[in-house]
């Protein structure tokens, strides 16, 4: 028995099959029909794959949207100081530990496989898919359980607090660490989603998350409004936000289960996981949570460190936020384009990536991976110079509320300035490991990654030595934006010489000459910011009109250059293929007449 539906009808393409695929039916009459009926089944393709994306980008903006309410909120609740690092240590530690141990696999190698199986199976990858989903959710429990069993050990790995500021972490963290199988579960059934072409709900979902957290943290606002320490909050309020952050993300993944049965999943656990195609994945695998481990190993150094800068500031008298909660603020708004543009080529790339390297087409992957590079690229370049120039500006209009001051943010504003350069690589990276986990090539990321680790690590430790309390934060946030550089390197040498090259030339062009024009608008843009401070202070309503003005200059210097581009990159319009003759209809002067 079949569990899921299959894509294919007799006659039909298979749904999301990639542009250079032909319908298994096709027209009689000659090969011109034919000819014109792939063609017009390429552009058929074409626009579903704009409308997808559309519809990707759009649930990724309005999340991300959201997901700025969201941060404003427990900022205004928390503010940047030790007791916010406490809530923000437990829970970010889930996340880390996901990724660590399974997410990052999920992530890399999971629709790769399911397409091959798709296309190898007899049954179109159903049996694969339950197997995978039996597998990694069994697995997802076990870490699960193990990791609230140790959250002791793991708040130690993380801080070096004591007394009642340790006692409100470890409480926080075991609160929500079951957060692991419900991130998985969510990765799980996108990335299942993901494999036959519905795009759209994995971006939507995350939206009813960052509500549900809005709530909560609206009321502790209430409820705890004079709470500034560890030492004043009292069980209760401890409960509604360590259940509270949890609960978001369950509802964020039981919202996205309905919608396998919409996509012709009928999953069923079975546990006979040896020999049905496990290995392959299991193998990708490794290389990937190896990758994670060696990057989630950077991020612990930085996290330790940034908790002791907050600490020493403290200590010496600093009353605003320099350590690991300003830090996190800065890196989650540069993580934002990224995360609505980049990640949503890539997730629209990748099952045609993988189609191509499943029937062995080089000549497709390399024309998918430029086109990626270059969209990429009219949004990335961009704004990663707007952040450089009016990063203060733009922490100040996000989270310059509540209990957060000015200096909070203008802190918060210097390491997003730190973080603006390396988003252009950071970016370009992830484009560059789709194609390498589309061939199977889970290895070459592991290098690249281990390279930016040590890059980054080592730079993060001068900077703690050697600059002052108040600026060291922002000088690693600057070493992991150099990091990058040397991540991208090594798997773009590698991807191009297993395809013979990317189009490297106008790649390199595209953005060359976006950086130049982008470097002139931030430079108007920064001026005009300046000239608002001078007139009308640093407050917010000043930070948002120089935000605003700055925001319009910039983008009517960078558009002469940038929608030319665009345009450039879209695909030919359809064209209606011509009806094909049928065998007996006459022709010549027999149909003249």
């Amino acid at each position: 028995m079949s569990h899921v539906v299959s894509a294919r009808s007799p006659g039909s393409h298979a749904r999301g099959d990639d542009a250079e695929t032909v319908g298994e039916s096709e027209p009689q009459g000659g090969a011109e029909a034919i000819g014109a009926g792939a063609k017009a089944s390429k552009s058929r393709t074409r626009d579903g794959v704009l409308r997808g994306g559309a519809n990707l980008a759009l649930g990724s903006v309005v999340s991300r949207l959201t997901g700025f309410a969201r941060s404003a909120m427990i900022v205004a609740a928390l503010g940047t100081g030790l007791f916010a690092d406490g809530y923000n240590v437990a829970n970010t530690v889930p996340n880390i530990l996901y990724i660590l141990l399974i997410g990052g696999a999920l992530n890399s190698v999971l629709v790769p496989q399911l397409v091959r199986a798709a296309r190898r199976d007899a049954d179109g990858g159903a049996g694969y898919t339950d197997r995978l989903l039996t597998a990694v959710g069994t697995l997802l429990l076990v870490l699960t359980l193990g990791a609230v069993l140790a959250a002791p050990a793991i708040v130690s790995a993380y801080s070096d607090y004591d007394g009642a500021q340790r006692e409100l972490t470890i409480a926080l963290t075991r609160m929500c660490l079951p957060q692991i199988f419900f991130y998985g579960v969510f990765a799980l059934v996108g990335e299942v989603l993901n494999s036959r072409a519905r795009f759209g709900p994995m971006a939507w979902t995350p939206i009813l998350n960052n509500v549900v957290v809005i709530a909560v943290f609206g009321a502790f606002l209430v409820v705890a409004h004079d709470v500034r320490d560890a030492h004043g909050i009292t069980p209760e309020q401890v409960r509604l936000l360590g259940l509270g952050t949890t609960l978001g993300i369950v509802v964020q993944a039981c919202a996205l289960v309905p919608f396998l049965r919409a996509a012709g999943v009928r999953w069923r656990p079975r546990f006979d996981w040896r020999g049905h195609g496990l290995g392959a994945p299991l193998r990708m695998a490794g290389w990937a949570v190896a990758m994670v481990g060696v990057s989630q190993s950077g991020y612990w150094l930085v996290t330790r460190l940034a908790v002791e800068v907050s600490d020493q500031a403290t200590r010496a008298g600093v009353r605003h936020g320099v350590g690991y909660t300003a830090y996190s603020n800065a890196q989650l708004l540069w993580i934002v384009p990224h995360g609505v543009v980049t990640v949503s080529i890539a997730t629209m790339l990748m099952p045609r990536l993988s189609r191509a390297a499943a029937d062995g087409r080089p000549a497709a992957l390399r024309d998918l991976i430029s086109r990626g590079l270059r969209l990429n690229a009219l949004v990335i370049v961009p704004v990663s110079f707007l952040f450089l120039s009016l990063g203060p500006q733009v922490t100040a209009v996000v989270f310059q509320h509540g209990i957060t001051t000015e200096a909070d943010t203008r802190a918060m504003g210097w390491m997003l300035t730190a973080f603006a350069p390396g988003l252009i690589a950071y970016s370009a990276q992830y484009v560059i490991q789709r194609g390498l986990y589309a061939v199977q090539d889970a290895r070459t990321p592991f290098w690249g990654n281990v390279a930016s680790t040590a890059c980054g690590a080592v730079l993060a430790v001068v900077a703690y030595h050697t600059l002052p309390a108040p600026w060291a934060v922002t000088g690693m946030a600057a070493g992991y934006s150099v990091a990058q550089v040397a991540g991208l390197l090594w798997p773009a040498i590698v991807l191009r010489r297993r395809l013979g090259g990317f189009d490297t030339l106008r790649v390199v062009r595209t953005h060359l000459g976006l950086a130049i024009v982008s470097a002139a608008a931030g430079g108007g843009s920064w001026v005009f910011a300046r000239w608002c401070a001078h007139m009308w202070g640093t407050g917010p309503g000043a930070a948002f009109a120089a935000l605003a003005g700055g925001v319009a200059l910039f983008v009517a210097l960078t558009a002469p250059v940038a929608y030319p581009l665009s345009k450039r990159l879209r695909p030919p319009p359809r064209t209606p293929a011509p009806a094909a003759p049928t065998p007996d209809a006459p022709s010549g002067r027999h149909r003249r007449a």
